[in-house]
């Protein structure tokens, strides 16, 4: 098996978007850990032929996309850029993964979980997440609104693999795009349990799902859910014990952002099924975020 699982390697080749963000990053890493080879694409998603030179030069296996809009230094930021918005995460979406069908190629794409928000249907504490076929009902920002029109189009393509990443988590505690980050740095912060996925364990999945050629839309989160304060109480308890912090409503927040936030559980049995390995959201934390940041005393240097 072994010997035929090295075959399988070598004929593997990931063409990547996405060089300077943060998954897109991983994703490298982890490529070259395993020894998969890949290369970064130098093309505008947005413009059809560069990707199409892309396609031609590098002759990939498989696409990932790891690029779009999220905003800096936050989703607000698309409320008053929506042209530059829709022209990546629309326009060049779509075009990427109609590049790909044309070539027959399988292309992963990191979505959001975050064009869904409790309901009465799916209410906060019941358990019952939301399945990879419900329709999303969460416009509230313009990202989501976005992300949320592409996945629509994107179910028409059969050669996508939709990954909806949620609040996303990983061990490195001082990257500014990293939820414990980012919550930790605020003023006050809502308790709200939510689903979120923790990409040391769910970022070497994504590379597994396209060697086993999967496609159609994931909840690509750890199953369960975890509320802000679970989280800030772990990092106080595993990183820094003089850490504090105060809440506010969901009101107060609303002052202070100018697009509502999405609060949602995902049903993420679809992805246990495939990979029943996978750990739930807080052994996931613990195991890939807490135990190897214990007492780290970097991160208890004043910032």
């Amino acid at each position: 098996m072994g010997a035929e699982a090295d075959g399988g390697e070598k004929q593997l080749k990931f063409l990547i978007y996405g060089r300077t963000g943060w998954i897109g990053g991983f994703l490298g890493k982890l490529c070259e850990e395993r020894g998969i080879q890949y290369e970064y694409g130098s093309g505008r998603l947005e413009n059809r032929l560069s990707l199409e030179a892309d396609i031609t030069a590098v002759k990939p296996s498989h696409v990932f996309n790891a690029a779009g809009v999220t905003g800096r230094p936050n989703v607000d930021w698309c409320e008053s850029h929506k042209a530059e918005t829709i022209r990546t995460n629309v326009v060049g979406t779509l075009t990427l993964a109609d590049v790909c069908r044309q070539n027959n190629l399988i292309l992963i794409n990191y979505a959001t979980g975050c064009i869904f928000e409790y309901d009465s249907s799916h209410t906060l504490g019941s358990g019952h997440g939301f399945k990879e076929d419900d329709t999303p009902n969460f416009t509230g920002s313009f990202y989501s609104k976005t992300k949320a029109m592409v996945e629509d189009l994107l179910e028409n393509y059969d050669n996508v693999c939709t990954l909806r990443v949620r609040m996303p988590i990983s061990s490195d505690l001082t990257n500014p795009r990293n939820f414990i980050t980012k919550i930790t740095r605020y003023d006050k912060v809502v308790d709200i349990p939510n689903s979120m996925s923790i990409l040391d364990e769910l970022l070497p999945i994504s590379l597994e799902m396209a060697k086993r050629n999967l496609t159609g839309i994931w909840n690509f989160t750890n199953p369960g859910v975890v509320s802000h304060n679970e989280i800030l109480e772990m990092y106080r308890d595993y990183v820094d014990p003089s850490f504090r912090w105060k809440n506010f409503t969901l009101e107060e927040q609303a002052k202070v952002i100018v697009a509502p936030r999405s609060n949602n559980e995902l049903d993420a049995s679809k992805l246990k099924k495939e990979f029943p390995h996978l750990l739930s959201i807080k052994d996931s934390l613990l195991k890939y975020v807490f135990h190897p940041n214990h007492h780290n005393p970097a991160l208890l240097q004043p910032s």
